[in-house]
């Protein structure tokens, strides 16, 4: 008897790290640190939900069934803000709006891939995206990272065979935080249009780019929608991660093919959810800095306080967007220690080897740090518990 989809793959990994909470209470004087989820705890700025509820009451539309690619006025204002972020021309039928950034990728791989089909994916990987793979009957090929966590293009190149339908980077990149230099992303680019396959680019973290300058130009190149294949969330940038609003950009072609995969799935994305991001576009663009400012800011307490756990044998492998990536200097798989910080430290993240193949053995020696939700006093508490972590060392 065959499995089901559902069967091919793992537990969504934050619900199985949430279980390892399951009857242990934590003192006042040590309350849980949770870095395991790397999205806003925070409500939406007050401003949006007065917006928000006004809509609610007085926009009857907003409780109906809307367009399947989303609302024109969200779809316009993407294309206008995406075309002025990258210097480069996207228009309104390029983009469609989707329930979240994961339905985005989902969407993509809809239309891409059949039966047995493969897409290249650097390890350590979004869980998620292998997750869609093996549900969709797709073949996720594990690129390893150089020590520096940047893949390889020659690397991929040599992955690519007559089944290969897609390269996926994402960055700022989860797990590891790393933000991928305009280069390289046009070095993969570059192969990906050589070959006649699809470059998917996910910036779910992209308000929280450290650097000012342009993330990429891909945008800027003539036909960039033969090849690219662009993914973004609204969640990370308003906090409205419960409203499920993300984004997917390609060529109309393509999102023709995504509306038969949308239309069967949710219909519609969340009308309130698209109106706030609409508004949250129009309105919040100096509150969205201060975020990044302050996201920025935290980055820089975990730079700061990264020599004293470094004496105690831990490595910053990578760090940007909402995550520290580290390599821990226990004699014991992440995939132990990770529940035993739990109870040990009152510490709450996930094991690298929720973000690699089976058995991988670099997964073993790493843990992602969510950080967003810590300010710099937090930060601090983090470092002292992990500091004082007595454990056997490899």
């Amino acid at each position: 008897m065959t499995a089901p989809r559902t069967a091919t793959t793992f537990p969504p990994p934050v619900m199985e790290a949430r279980r390892w909470l399951d009857g242990v209470t934590f003192p006042p004087d040590r309350p849980l640190i949770n870095v395991s989820q790397a999205a806003p705890v925070e409500p939406p700025h007050p401003e949006m939900r007065r917006a928000m509820a006004d809509a609610a009451l007085n926009n009857d539309s907003v409780h109906l069934y809307g367009p399947v690619l989303g609302s024109p006025e969200l779809r316009d204002a993407l294309a206008a803000r995406t075309s002025g972020i990258y210097g480069g021309t996207v228009a309104a039928d390029q983009t469609a709006i989707t329930s979240g950034c994961n339905q985005a990728f989902a969407a993509a791989i809809a239309t891409l891939c059949a039966e047995g089909d493969e897409v290249i994916v650097p390890v350590p990987w979004y869980f998620n995206h292998k997750m869609w793979l093996d549900m969709a009957g797709a073949k996720a090929v594990p690129l390893g990272v150089e020590h520096d966590m940047m893949p390889d293009p020659w690397d991929a190149a040599k992955l690519i065979t007559p089944r290969t339908r897609a390269i996926v980077l994402v960055t700022p990149n989860n797990p590891t935080g790393i933000e991928y230099p305009d280069d390289l992303i046009t070095a993969f680019y570059d192969i990906c249009a050589s070959r006649g396959i699809a470059l998917i680019v996910d910036e779910t973290y992209r308000d929280f780019h450290a650097s000012p300058d342009v993330p990429h130009r891909l945008f800027q190149r003539i036909g960039w929608d033969e090849t690219l294949i662009h993914l973004y969330s609204f969640s990370k940038a308003y906090r409205l991660t419960g409203h499920r609003v993300g984004a997917l950009i390609a060529s109309p072609a393509r999102l023709a093919e995504v509306e038969k995969f949308l239309d069967t799935v949710a219909i519609c994305p969340n009308q309130i959810g698209q109106h706030a991001a609409l508004w949250g576009m129009q309105n919040l663009d100096q509150w969205l800095a201060g975020e990044r400012n302050e996201i920025l800011a935290r980055r820089s307490a975990i730079t700061a306080q990264m020599p004293v756990l470094a004496e105690h044998g831990w490595q910053l492998l990578g760090l940007g967007g909402y995550f520290a990536y580290m390599r821990h200097p226990f004699a014991m798989s992440s995939a132990e220690l990770a529940p035993l910080m739990v109870k040990e430290a009152g510490i709450l993240c996930l094991p690298g080897t929720m973000f690699y193949p089976q058995d991988h053995a670099k997964g073993a020696t790493q843990l992602r740090i969510a950080f967003a939700n810590l300010d710099a006093d937090g930060i601090a508490t983090l470092f002292a518990r992990l500091q004082a972590l007595d454990l056997p060392r490899a």
